[in-house]
């Protein structure tokens, strides 16, 4: 989830762009290759994650997948940075790392209605200051809570709108209710590595 802002112009010249220049803009060559997200108007690069994001990304899509099914959830789960339109004017497009959708179709291009959860994964160079804004964005849009995820300490922490955050640790409990009814997920799971399996 780290982020640098690319190439910021000078104040007085500064250019919000719109999502569909935005979208434009990420289909040219030269950024075909790049993570790319656009807060408030400006086009910010995301750093390339590092395998303990990658694998606490599978983990939790997988376990949100399996509670889909198993419940039979109406909606759609998302996973690999797809594109939400969190506001408008100015424009800001994510990608969260995993996300469930109430709607029951997902759409062709970016989705314009906020996720019931939004799970971020850290990466180490992110900056406390940008998580906490993009943790409000998500809130701001509607999404009902946000799961950010710690693989270092391998904590998790559950922000709801108008409510304290809470940190889980290892051996505890991540409880979907009342926004994902029967998920539940021993925080340790999501940082299981390859060959390794819940006990």
């Amino acid at each position: 989830m780290a982020t640098a802002t690319l190439n910021p112009p000078a104040p007085a010249t500064l250019r919000l762009m719109t999502v569909d220049e935005f979208w434009d803009f990420c289909q040219l060559p030269e950024n075909e290759n790049r993570q790319l997200e656009l807060i408030c108007g400006e086009v910010v690069e995301m750093s390339r994650p590092l395998p303990p994001h990658g694998i606490a990304s599978a983990n939790i899509g997988f376990e949100l997948m399996l509670w889909g099914r198993r419940n039979r959830v109406v909606g759609y789960i998302a996973t690999g940075d797809s594109g939400v339109i969190l506001r408008r004017d100015p424009d800001t497009l994510v990608g969260p790392d995993a996300a469930y959708f109430s709607a029951a179709k997902a759409p062709t291009h970016c989705g314009d209605v906020a996720p019931v959860l939004a799970v971020e994964v850290l990466s180490p160079n992110d900056r406390p200051g940008r998580v906490d804004a993009k943790v409000r964005q998500y809130l701001d849009a509607g999404t009902r809570v946000v799961w950010l995820i710690d693989s270092d300490d391998r904590t998790v922490a559950v922000y709801r709108p108008g409510r304290d955050f809470q940190i889980l640790k290892r051996d505890e409990i991540l409880s979907g209710e009342p926004e994902l009814p029967e998920f539940q997920c021993v925080v340790s799971h999501l940082f299981l590595q390859p060959g390794e399996f819940p006990a």
